[in-house]
């Protein structure tokens, strides 16, 4: 029988415990098994870099909630990324990416794995067009989509993309982070594998840190597993119970989180200050119907564009008390960063620098009321003191 995403979000990899019969699956806390003789293994179990039954509950969970058949859990979601591109790329082969790609990604890529021989092109993934004229003939093996993008909010379409990857004999890898399995499932629209960095909304609580990777193919799947085990950065047993406590509980944290920030979105259009909001709930922007196709909310990112520059930005952003200076995003409790010199460093003076009027939020579930109260708290204090300053 079909199961329903909270349903499988709650139990998938989830068996009480056969032996005491605790409704919540020990954490194995450990990092090496005893043998019953030599090569006489318990159910598999050796090493912890190998395998560790809390791990693997909570790559059965991930799995289950993207609908692949493989999941892979590991230290952070560059550790997938970095094992992924390992595992199934050589040198001499070629990525298109985002021309807005997380800063991270850019730079695991184009600092560290381009001395290793990948080649990659920086293209607008909103532009189906423009990715397939960034491919390269033959050398092309990779299309690396995020969506929505980090931080600019652009919306692709997953499904075009999978065709342009197939007929280029190329992969489609969708970073599905911002909307979470509970959003959007790309392998549904026929990407190939999905990634994420299950520190964020999946995890949900900024406590523990990691990365996945779901896929179909047997294949790819056992490349991928041997880099996990040869390589070792896999998620320490802490970590992958606090982020199974996390996935639990998905579903209902997503609906908030998207509430919350469709408010606040509808809220900062209506704000003299603001030059730009980018969230695709609002039907402005230019992939909201595309985004209302293959999501089934809106999320809870917000990018926000001020018409006092980089000066207005950058007081806005240190002057919240509820919305949380910090990097990352995804918890509970709402963040606020600004991309420029933050989580986009690293591209900072290239083709994928991030506006200096734009600062990024991620809305949490706290009363929607008390987190736009925040916000005219900082707009007030921003362009009063702005004003003040202009008067002396």
């Amino acid at each position: 029988m079909s199961q329903g995403f909270n349903t499988r979000a709650v139990h998938a990899g989830q068996e009480p415990d056969p032996t005491t019969g605790s409704v919540v699956p020990p954490l194995y806390q450990t990092s090496t098994f005893a043998q019953d003789g030599i090569g006489g293994l318990r159910h598999g179990y050796e090493y912890g870099r190998g395998t560790n039954p809390t791990r693997d509950s909570l790559q059965t969970q991930l799995a289950a909630l993207e609908g692949g058949k493989h999941g892979f859990s590991f230290a952070s979601g560059l550790a997938a990324e970095d094992a992924l591109i390992r595992a199934l790329l050589a040198p001499g082969d070629h990525i298109v990416m985002g021309n807005d790609v997380y800063g991270g990604t850019y730079r695991l890529i184009n600092r560290v794995l381009a001395p290793w021989g990948i080649t990659n092109a920086a293209v607008d993934m909103s532009d189906a067009g423009a990715v397939a004229a960034a491919v390269s003939a033959g050398n092309t093996k990779m299309i690396w989509v995020e969506t929505p993008s980090n931080p600019m909010m652009k919306i692709t379409d997953i499904a075009a993309l999978a065709e342009v990857a197939r007929a280029a004999g190329a992969l489609l890898v969708v970073d599905n982070t911002f909307a979470s399995p509970y959003l959007q499932t790309p392998l549904a629209l026929g990407a190939d594998i999905v990634v994420h960095s299950t520190t964020k909304y999946i995890g949900g609580h900024s406590d523990a840190s990691g990365g996945a990777i779901v896929l179909d193919d047997d294949a790819m799947a056992e490349k991928i597993g041997f880099i996990q085990f040869a390589a070792g950065a896999v998620s320490a047993p802490m970590e992958a119970w606090l982020t199974t406590r996390g996935l639990k509980t998905l579903g209902v944290r997503m609906d908030r989180h998207s509430e919350n920030a469709q408010k606040i979105a509808e809220w900062l259009q209506t704000r003299p200050e603001v030059e730009r909001v980018l969230y695709p709930g609002l039907p402005e922007h230019p992939g909201h119907e595309l985004a209302a196709r293959q999501m089934k909310k809106f999320g809870g990112m917000i990018s926000v564009q001020f018409k006092g520059g980089e000066a207005a930005a950058r007081k806005v952003a240190e002057s919240t008390q509820l919305f949380t200076l910090a990097e990352s995003l995804g918890g509970i409790e709402s963040l606020m960063n600004y991309p420029s010199e933050m989580t986009h460093a690293s591209v900072k003076g290239t083709d994928l620098a991030v506006p200096v009027n734009l600062i990024r939020l991620s809305v949490g579930i706290e009363d929607v009321e008390d987190l736009l109260a925040d916000l005219e708290h900082a707009f007030a204090k921003a362009w009063g003191e702005r004003h003040h300053q202009v008067e002396l």
